[in-house]
């Protein structure tokens, strides 16, 4: 596929976004245009595409995200979203268009010797698409041996890529603490258990836990996002739930973040006699990258002339590409979008566009990949 192809193919995913397990016709788009490029397709929560070429046994993933997100895009360019509140914000329509690049030059001129699994996921954005297609029993119909994925990265040079071994992308976990007080006349506190005033002390003292209970340094993050009352203007709330997030690098410090919310909760329930529920569940665990897949990366950035990064920093950000990743060792990559307008906006921002001079660069940097991680034993 051209470039030209490439960049009319991602403003058709740009034009018809849909949101997760919704991705109906994404899914047909893709699949489509697998089984014209020969592939053999199967379509179940995702749509999974396989090249298998020469005699190996060796076989690796690469792995495109492919749903949108709830946004009312303001772009003023010439594909804006036709799916009112819906956009694709994060640049998935990207990612797709890349791999599919990928797809095409590896079936033209394949090169390699060995399997790829181009795996096509639903529902990144909730964190649920990839436990799915493993619930489904894809790594028992896969056995794939590495599993790769590409993200862009605004703000970085175009190109520009990075990754690391070990943690690479934050966990996500959303928690739920809900404060049973008594209401009464806004006159009169003392009759009742006002529950703004209980959950405000919880708040101040969930700020403890990042501050002066875990190690500097951490990278978590505790944030309060939600505080909802059933109180009124002269009435004393009887009931208060606080909902927010939290992200970690480590296992160990969500857990030990949960274990201290909880205590927290409770120690300030109990010193004003009122009753407390916590709740702490983890959407997203941490991407770890493994040491080998991260080589690679670095290598077949480095043969297709990238600027490469192999140790930067974590990102605070989560990815349910880490369910990939706890079942086989893999690498998630970071790729430069570019540090201005449209390209350099935040991810999930709704005049954030992906930079199509991205597309040939990940499909050619995919296929390099693909190339070095499956080499031809006979060149004759």
């Amino acid at each position: 596929m051209t470039h030209e192809e490439l960049v009319a193919l991602r403003h058709a995913f740009h034009l018809d976004p849909e949101v997760g397990f919704n991705e109906h016709r994404t899914k047909a788009r893709v699949a489509a245009i697998l089984r014209d490029l020969g592939l053999e397709v199967h379509e179940g929560v995702g749509v999974v595409g396989v090249l298998k070429r020469g005699t190996g046994n060796r076989a690796i993933g690469l792995r495109a995200d492919m749903d949108a997100l709830p946004i009312t895009e303001t772009s003023s360019h010439g594909y804006v979203s036709e799916n009112a509140g819906v956009m694709h914000a994060c640049g998935h329509d990207g990612h797709m268009s890349m791999l599919i690049g990928a797809a095409a030059r590896l079936a033209e001129d394949p090169n390699f010797d060995g399997t790829v699994v181009f795996i096509f996921q639903p529902n990144e954005e909730h964190g649920l698409g990839a436990q799915a297609m493993i619930d489904e029993g894809f790594l028992t119909h896969f056995p794939i041996e590495e599993v790769y994925a590409i993200h862009n990265l605004p703000g970085a040079p175009v190109g520009h890529v990075s990754t690391r071994v070990g943690q690479i992308c934050a966990s996500e976990s959303l928690f739920e603490i809900t404060v049973q007080g008594q209401g009464g006349h806004a006159s009169m506190p003392q009759k009742g258990r006002d529950a703004i005033t209980i959950g405000a002390e919880i708040v101040q003292a969930l700020q403890t836990i990042v501050a002066r209970k875990l190690a500097p340094g951490a990278g978590a993050v505790v944030s309060v996002t939600e505080f909802l009352t059933d109180g009124q203007r002269n009435v004393l709330p009887g009931r208060a739930t606080l909902k927010g997030d939290v992200r970690a690098r480590i296992p160990e410090d969500r857990i030990e973040i949960a274990r201290l919310m909880k205590l927290i909760a409770q120690g300030v329930a109990a010193a004003h006699e009122v009753e407390v529920e916590v709740s702490f569940n983890t959407e997203f665990v941490e991407v770890i990258n493994a040491s080998e897949p991260v080589d690679a990366v670095v290598n077949a950035a480095k043969m297709q002339g990238l600027e490469v990064d192999g140790a930067r920093e974590p990102m605070s950000f989560s990815e349910d590409f880490a369910h990939f990743c706890n079942a086989v060792p893999g690498c998630f990559v970071l790729l430069g979008n570019g540090e201005s307008g449209a390209h350099g906006q935040p991810l999930h921002a709704s005049d954030y566009d992906f930079n199509d001079d991205l597309l040939t660069i990940g499909a050619d940097f995919w296929a390099q990949l693909v190339r070095d991680r499956l080499p031809l034993t006979n060149k004759d």
